[in-house]
């Protein structure tokens, strides 16, 4: 395995994926493949559909995962598209799925790439390439509503109001073009007790770009739903999320999947015909312990939620 990379919660994903050495799992979000190694060597006959957005992660981990060839399949899309993605591969049901949304580490360390707060490069965060809308799209063309709009929802920015409005002002004396630009931008818009804070100032409103770029929210929950739709019984889900917005969607999901019934709670019997179809694994979610965190930083806001088909 790569050194310098550190899969996320690696021992605790594994574990609670129960892999099944003759089943078929998908990893979702392949990225560096630290978690894709892990489950493929947990397989004897069985096999592993890799999918990633973006076509770089890929033909890295056919060189990094050669060994495993016959194990795995590769496949460049988008996970919310993850019923087409196994009809085409002709396999409806599978045995484990799993989830990593958070940026992947090459997405931050190449600082072309433009996701980084910490480095100086062209505004892109685009986790697909061939995608059409840019962070510098979203930065100087939207309107300053829905600029605060994603800052306050996808960024649970408090001072999405008085950033978005900033933005607004500086783009129109020149175009937003780099992330230390729209560093500037952001740090100049917040009150000083704001920037003395331990949480780098921009950390919201980047967050919010990503996830606006790349509609990462908007194919969660029916991406979890479609997913558990293709478990085999007793197949298991595991997500790992980095941020409060997308670990409230995964447990919501998971939650409703496991109540079923949608009928108000004064209603004598059950009218609406939902039945309950995953069991909650994660009352509440796996979070890395100390050891983790003194060798991997960015373990730090990482929460892993499971479910199992029934």
């Amino acid at each position: 395995m790569d050194s310098l990379h550190i899969p996320v919660l690696l021992k605790e994903t594994i574990e609670a994926l129960n892999i099944d050495p003759h089943g078929l799992y998908v990893d979702g979000t392949l990225g560096r493949g630290g978690h894709s190694r892990a489950i493929l060597e947990k397989l004897t006959d069985g096999r592993l559909i890799a999918i990633d957005r973006d076509q770089t992660a890929i033909d890295d981990c056919r060189r990094r995962l050669c060994e495993f060839n016959d194990k795995i399949t590769y496949v460049h899309g988008n996970f919310r598209d993850i019923k087409s993605i196994l009809n085409d591969a002709g396999d409806a049901q599978v045995d484990g799925m799993l989830f990593d949304l958070g940026v992947s580490s090459p997405q931050l360390d190449e600082a072309e790439r433009g996701f980084s707060y910490m480095h100086d490069a062209p505004l892109d965060m685009r986790m697909d390439k061939t995608a059409t809308v840019t962070a510098k799209d979203v930065v100087n063309t939207w309107p300053e509503d829905e600029l605060r709009r994603i800052f306050f929802e996808y960024g649970e920015e408090r001072y999405a109001t008085r950033i978005a409005a900033g933005i607004v002002r500086r783009r129109k004396e020149a175009p937003i073009e780099t992330t230390f630009e729209l560093v500037d931008a952001i740090k100049s818009s917040m009150p000083a007790q704001a920037l003395r804070e331990k949480q780098h100032p921009a950390k919201r409103t980047f967050q919010a770009i990503r996830i606006a770029v790349n509609d990462e929210l908007d194919s969660i929950s029916d991406m979890l739903s479609d997913a558990a739709d293709c478990l085999k019984s007793g197949g298991r889900i595991a997500v790992i999320s980095f941020h409060s917005l997308e670990d409230r969607i995964v447990k919501n999901l998971f939650n409703s999947k496991e109540k079923g019934c949608t009928c108000p709670p004064d209603f004598p019997v059950c009218v609406c015909g939902f039945k309950q179809t995953m069991k909650v694994i994660t009352r509440k979610p796996i979070v890395a312990g100390k050891k983790e965190l003194e060798i991997n930083p960015r373990a730090r806001s990482a929460k892993l939620r499971v479910a199992e088909k029934i």
